[in-house]
């Protein structure tokens, strides 16, 4: 993708080439006006003056692998964003992304710290669902759950903590590797709640029809996947196949909360109508507020309690199911 321009009332427009220009300046002098960078500056044979620019960071940043390409784009972005609000203009897109501020060298330090509060809820959820499971409810002869759902929740679980892991890891520093990452997970992750939501509204415990269902969604979704990483990095592509999974799931799960008489479908009602609420984040973006806080950024803040109470209904249906076929054995 290339850079964007917002024109204000056709009042001011900056050129690309002031942009690479000015990134090209930086490179060669190591300063963006005032702000200057060691690992800038080479001697005579090309090396790094003061050793490789890896080490020339405090120890806390280093990890992050700002390279003097890297800061001086994103310190000629800042100028640039600086110059067009003087002129009345919006902040636009750079390579399909807002400019965000950094701060203590994360990226964006609002999303990485609201997906590792995410990770936290996840890993607390899927604990505390094991711990029941497992614990506190009644196990058959053999040693086994009456839950018949008991390994979607395992494997929805650690897809969950996984997807949260890159998140924050993409948040804090965004190369095309963690990039892949953290789209991978996603898709892998929305795949299998699609799977889950199957079959579960349709009750379906046969390993047959268990797998006549999942087995065309993971096809589908591994080789989006790999086309994702290996032919094009299609972001509009890849936003719509997780919309339309997103929004089957909650079609999905409504239909059955409209249905059932389960004990717990009030809380199934809420997290449908709320994830369907976040979902609009995803979709009408809007620039960070004072350069940290986007609509993406938002989303990860509603989906922490989302995340609670779906939790809770997992535990709550694995009592309901429990205790149905504990009476249904006697």
């Amino acid at each position: 993708m290339g850079f964007g321009t917002t024109v204000c009332g056709d009042v001011w427009r900056l050129p690309q080439s002031q942009l690479w220009a000015c990134v090209e300046q930086c490179e060669k002098t190591g300063c963006v006006g005032e702000t200057c960078f060691q690992h800038c500056k080479f001697s005579s044979d090309g090396k790094p003056v003061g050793g490789p620019w890896y080490l020339q960071e405090p120890l806390y940043l280093r990890w992050k692998q700002w390279d003097c390409h890297s800061d001086c784009r994103y310190h000629c972005m800042l100028v640039r964003e600086e110059e067009r609000e003087k002129h009345g203009g919006k902040p636009v897109k750079y390579h399909g992304k807002w400019p965000f501020h950094r701060a203590y060298g994360f990226q964006e330090p609002v999303s990485v710290a609201l997906s590792a509060l995410n990770l936290a809820i996840q890993f607390h959820g899927w604990v505390s669902f094991f711990i029941l499971i497992y614990y506190k409810l009644p196990l058959t002869p053999s040693k086994k759950t009456y839950y018949e759902y008991t390994g979607l929740w395992h494997i929805y679980g650690i897809l969950s903590m996984n997807l949260w892991f890159w998140s924050a890891v993409f948040h804090s520093r965004d190369v095309e590797l963690t990039e892949k990452l953290d789209c991978s997970s996603a898709v892998a992750l929305l795949g299998f709640s699609l799977i889950l939501a199957v079959l579960r509204a349709f009750s379906m415990r046969d390993e047959a029809a268990r797998v006549m269902v999942s087995a065309p969604i993971i096809a589908f979704v591994t080789t989006h996947i790999l086309y994702l990483n290996f032919f094009n990095l299609d972001y509009g592509l890849n936003m719509k196949v997780c919309v339309a999974m997103g929004v089957a799931q909650l079609l999905i799960w409504a239909v059955w909360a409209s249905a059932t008489r389960h004990p717990s479908r009030f809380k199934l009602w809420v997290a449908v109508i709320g994830g369907g609420l976040a979902m609009l984040l995803e979709i009408y973006d809007f620039p960070p507020y004072q350069g940290y806080v986007d609509a993406h950024a938002l989303w990860h803040a509603t989906t922490i309690p989302l995340t609670y109470l779906w939790w809770s209904f997992a535990k709550d249906d694995a009592e309901f199911r429990t205790s149905s076929l504990l009476k249904k054995a006697k």
